[in-house]
C-alpha cells in the first residue's frame, strides 16, 4: 500500500462514525422485520439491489460526476463488492441462523482487532501499537458487558456458525485495508461502484439458490424493511463509510463495529420499547475507553503533559 497520510479522527469524523453506527445498528431492526417474510439470501440480495439503485440514481443526478471516468476502477469495485458487502453479509446472516444475535455481535466486534493486525502488515502508515491492541481487547469486553454473559454461554457450540461470523469480520477488516485504494474518489462513486459490483455478484447466486419467483408474495412490512436496509443502512451508510475511510483510515472506520451494539440497543429501547439496562451505560463507558486508546490522542496528550512537567 502507498505511504499516505492518515489524520486522526476529528469531531466531524466522530459525528459521522456515530451516525454510521446508528444506520448499521438499525439494520438489525430491519433484518428482523424482513426475515419475517423473506429468506436470508433474498434479504441480502434485496438490500444490495435497493442500495445499488438508490446510489446509481444519485450518481446520475450529480452533474459533476461522470460514471464513465471511473469504469477503469472496476477491479477495485469488484474486490470491495466481494469483501465489504456480498461475502460478509451472507456469512453473517448464515451464521446467525445457528448462534444468538448477542454472540454474533461480540464476534463481529473483533473487526477492529483484525483491522489493526492486517494494517500493521499491509500498510505503511497505520501500524499497530500496544494502545491499539489494548483498545481492541477492551472494546470487545465492552460489547460483552452490554450483551451480558448469557450471550457467551453457547460459545463453542455451533462452531461453524461462529466461524462464519468471524470470517465475515475478517472480510470487513481486509476490505477496509483494500478500500484505501479508492481514496480520492468521491464517496458517492466509491459506494455506488462497490454496490453495483456486489449486486452483479448476488443476482445469479440468489436466483440459483433461492429463486424469488417460486416464493409467495412477501408482506409489505418485509418489503419496506428491505427498502430501509437498502437506502438507509446500505446506500447512505456506505457513502459515510467511504468518507471516513478516506480521511481517517481503515482502523478508525472499523471502530463502528464496537458502537453498533449500543446503537442497536438504544434503538430497541427508543423504538421497540425494550427495557433499559444499566449494562448499556457500563458497556458504553468501557467502549469509550477502548476507542480513546485506539484513536491515540488522549494518551498522546497525557504524554505531552508529563514531558512538560518533567522538564
Amino acid at each position: 500500500m502507498a505511504d499516505e497520510s492518515i489524520r486522526r479522527m476529528g469531531l466531524f469524523e466522530w459525528a459521522l462514525l456515530v451516525t454510521l453506527s446508528v444506520l448499521w445498528g438499525g439494520s438489525f431492526f430491519f433484518n428482523k422485520v424482513a426475515l419475517g417474510g423473506l429468506p436470508p439470501l433474498l434479504v441480502v440480495w434485496g438490500r444490495v439491489g435497493v442500495g445499488c439503485l438508490g446510489l446509481l440514481v444519485l450518481v446520475a443526478a450529480s452533474p459533476s460526476l461522470s460514471p464513465r471516468a471511473y469504469l477503469g476502477r472496476w477491479r477495485d469495485f469488484l474486490v470491495m463488492g466481494v469483501f465489504n458487502t456480498s461475502l460478509p453479509f451472507c456469512l453473517i446472516v448464515w451464521g446467525q441462523q445457528h448462534i444468538t444475535s448477542g454472540l454474533a455481535a461480540v464476534i463481529n466486534a473483533t473487526t477492529p482487532a483484525f483491522t489493526i493486525v492486517l494494517a500493521n502488515f499491509l500498510t505503511r502508515d497505520e501500524h499497530g501499537s500496544a494502545g491499539k491492541y489494548a483498545g481492541a481487547a477492551i472494546g470487545l469486553g465492552g460489547v460483552a458487558t452490554l450483551i451480558g454473559t448469557d450471550a457467551l454461554a453457547g460459545f463453542g457450540d455451533h462452531i461453524l456458525g461462529q466461524a462464519a461470523v468471524m470470517a465475515g469480520a475478517l472480510a470487513y477488516a481486509y476490505s477496509a485495508i483494500f478500500g484505501r485504494r479508492l481514496r480520492g474518489l468521491p464517496p458517492l462513486v466509491a459506494a455506488a461502484g462497490q454496490l453495483t459490483a456486489s449486486f452483479a455478484i448476488m443476482t445469479p447466486v440468489a436466483f440459483l439458490l433461492c429463486p424469488p419467483w417460486e416464493l409467495a408474495a412477501p408482506p409489505l412490512a418485509a418489503l419496506g424493511a428491505v427498502a430501509g436496509l437498502g437506502l438507509a443502512s446500505t446506500a447512505l451508510g456506505y457513502i459515510i463509510y467511504f468518507r471516513i475511510l478516506g480521511s481517517a483510515g481503515a482502523t478508525n472506520v472499523q471502530l463502528v463495529t464496537l458502537l453498533i451494539p449500543f446503537s442497536a440497543a438504544t434503538l430497541g429501547i427508543a423504538v421497540l420499547g425494550e427495557p433499559f439496562s444499566w449494562r448499556l451505560l457500563a458497556g458504553m463507558a468501557v467502549v469509550s475507553l477502548a476507542v480513546a486508546l485506539i484513536d491515540g490522542r488522549p494518551a498522546a496528550a497525557l504524554r505531552r503533559k508529563l514531558r512538560r512537567k518533567l522538564r
